[in-house]
């Protein structure tokens, strides 16, 4: 593994963690040229559906993409990486747990929805206003209303 800081090819495992799910190792390595530690992840290499669009496109599911709209809603909020990577893993279980090939975006945009309410309810309100695409301001009171409940 080449370590990030300095591109040193050399790194070593100091220390190996199952997650708390069991599907991944956690590593921490240490570089052996500059000394700094990172942490890596290994999980199966598995293949996702894939996301079909509403306007019929069909695009690879992109882990990087889920995490960006996820982060983008819990921005600024008291949410830890781990809590955010705990629920893309759910996320991405649910995604195979189904088995099909393809899979609606609108199926994973509620996972998300799903998601981020268990987790906080200002990034919920936040990516369901966009997610839903309001037409006015009352479907929006009408969204908190329910948060409130």
């Amino acid at each position: 593994m080449k370590c990030p800081f300095c591109s040193h090819a050399d790194t070593q495992v100091v220390e190996t963690r199952m997650s708390e799910e069991g599907d991944s190792v956690r590593r921490r390595r240490q570089c052996g040229a500059c000394d700094k530690r990172f942490t890596t992840y290994e999980r199966p290499d598995v293949t996702f559906p894939a996301i079909v669009k509403k306007d019929g496109r069909r695009i690879e599911y992109e882990r990087d993409k889920l995490r960006a709209s996820m982060n983008l809603a819990l921005r600024k909020r008291p949410v830890s990486t781990e809590q955010t990577d705990g629920a893309i893993e759910r996320i991405e279980e649910k995604l195979l747990s189904l088995g099909l090939r393809e899979v609606a975006s609108t199926r994973i945009g509620e996972l998300v929805m799903r998601e981020l309410k268990k987790l906080d309810k200002v990034a919920y309100v936040r990516f369901a206003s966009v997610y839903r695409s309001f037409e006015d301001i009352d479907d929006f009171k009408n969204l908190v209303d329910e948060v409130r409940r």
